[in-house]
């Protein structure tokens, strides 16, 4: 039987296609862009313009649309994904990953992870924010370094990590953000333009070109020595273990707990169970009745922790106490850290210029906080108290940073001369202390509870 020959056009294409996957998988990197349109890319949501012009991806703003997103038609899991970006000063952007959009979810509106593009003095750019679910997960306040990675008026590379439940972000060759999360594995990529809010930033642009995706054969970047934001509950990844934290609550055991004055875990009102240390609420005939750690930390550590309110609730969780201040009551002496519903507990509006409200050092120094960082009663908010060498003190709510003081200081005598605290001689100034979390007779749970002490 005579062969037939494949015509020379077919031949030369079967010739181009296996260079191009021999290409690819030399390297593992495709292009999503292919530098003159939009093929691969379909838009959601607003209505602001997308076009190529000179080898790269231009977003222009438009008046009177809500966030609009470039999107692949394609999903991705895990993936390394690099892009450069410019942006004018005046704009608002991001690239979200692993995003959705559903139907029944806010009528199709996009949500899921976004790497900040932020031109403005605020300087979050490649932090990492929510859309549409649960705003900023990693807010540059936790990397005030990162800041300076990015640069105005010029092309900014982007990379971006998402290998497991770890994603992290870098900004021209200098880490950002890094966050542990499992609330979405896949999704699609886009490139969003941000709503604008008045005429004349109409016109305003966002462009990217030597878009990216690579995604097998995955090496991340090496470890960082930077903050990591882990919102699986009572869980340490290799990356928080390798930078010294460990777990003072699995979601298990609290052999590393005792009631305040006792050696056991109070067996009346605490519970451990389903994840949670959990406090009951009072009948009023009991109050008072804390548990603090079997170990003392300090003079440096990291502390972090989850809490979740009820309606009205007051608790709080204290570091530095002190046992010299003990005279026989069921509540221990120390630095607090309030944890409080500020709109309905009368807490609240006492003390002086709102030292006594949520994340505050309670009734010495009062937290300064944007509006949106508290979440909503019933959710969980994340706590953070640091502790430094030179004896600064740090309270982060939400990944923001709300209260700074130095401990000794004359500032910080001249607060605790005011404060209720002012008969205790030495009060703060412990080199050591138990941690402890309050019982004040409302119901308030508590998990992922982390220390990593610094020497």
């Amino acid at each position: 039987m005579k062969k037939q020959r494949l015509p020379l056009t077919i031949l030369l294409l079967l010739v181009t296609l296996t260079f191009a996957n021999a290409q690819k998988s030399k390297d593992g990197w495709e292009n999503l862009f292919n530098g003159k349109d939009l093929t691969g890319w379909k838009q959601l949501n607003g209505k602001a313009k997308y076009e190529v012009k000179d080898g790269a991806i231009v977003g222009t703003s438009v008046s009177d649309t809500p966030n609009s997103f470039l999107t692949t038609e394609k999903d991705y899991g895990d993936f390394i994904f690099e892009c450069d970006v410019k942006v004018d000063n005046k704009l608002n952007s991001g690239i979200q990953i692993r995003s959705l959009s559903k139907p029944e979810y806010q009528n199709g509106r996009v949500h899921g992870y976004q790497v900040e593009i932020d031109p403005s003095d605020r300087a979050y750019s490649a932090g990492l924010y929510d859309e549409a679910r649960r705003g900023w997960l990693y807010p540059l306040d936790l990397n005030p370094e990162a800041k300076k990675a990015f640069k105005k008026d010029a092309w900014n590379k982007y990379r971006i990590e998402a290998i497991g439940t770890s994603i992290r972000t870098f900004l021209n060759g200098v880490p950002v953000a890094h966050v542990i999360d499992d609330m979405t594995p896949s999704g699609f990529i886009c490139l969003q333009v941000h709503a604008i809010g008045s005429k004349d930033l109409e016109g305003t642009q966002v462009s990217w070109k030597n878009v990216r995706i690579k995604t097998s054969n995955l090496k991340p970047s090496p470890a960082a020595n930077i903050r990591i934001v882990n919102l699986i509950p009572n869980s340490l990844n290799a990356a928080e273990k390798a930078q010294g934290y460990s777990l003072l609550y699995d979601g298990k055991t609290v052999d590393q707990w005792r009631s305040y004055g006792g050696t056991d875990f109070p067996s009346k009102r605490w519970n451990y169970a389903d994840g949670t240390i959990t406090i009951s609420k009072s009948d009023g005939s009991e109050t008072g009745n804390d548990i603090v750690t079997k170990k003392l930390y300090g003079p440096a550590f990291e502390f972090e922790f989850d809490f979740k309110l009820t309606e009205g609730a007051n608790s709080g969780v204290k570091y530095f106490v002190d046992q010299k201040f003990n005279s026989g009551g069921k509540s221990g002496i120390g630095c607090e850290y309030q944890v409080l519903d500020d709109e309905k507990h009368p807490d609240a509006k006492l003390g002086k210029n709102g030292n006594r409200t949520i994340a505050s050092f309670y009734d010495v120094i009062p937290a300064d906080r944007p509006r949106n960082a508290v979440k909503k009663i019933g959710e969980w908010n994340q706590g953070r108290i640091v502790v430094q060498k030179d004896g600064t003190v740090q309270h982060f709510l939400n990944g923001y940073k709300v209260v700074e003081y130095v401990r000794g200081s004359q500032q910080f005598k001249d607060f605790v001369a005011e404060s209720k605290f002012k008969g205790f001689e030495g009060f703060g100034l412990s080199q050591q202390g138990n941690l402890l979390l309050q019982d004040h007779g409302d119901n308030v749970s508590f998990r992922s509870l982390k220390i990593k002490e610094t020497k």
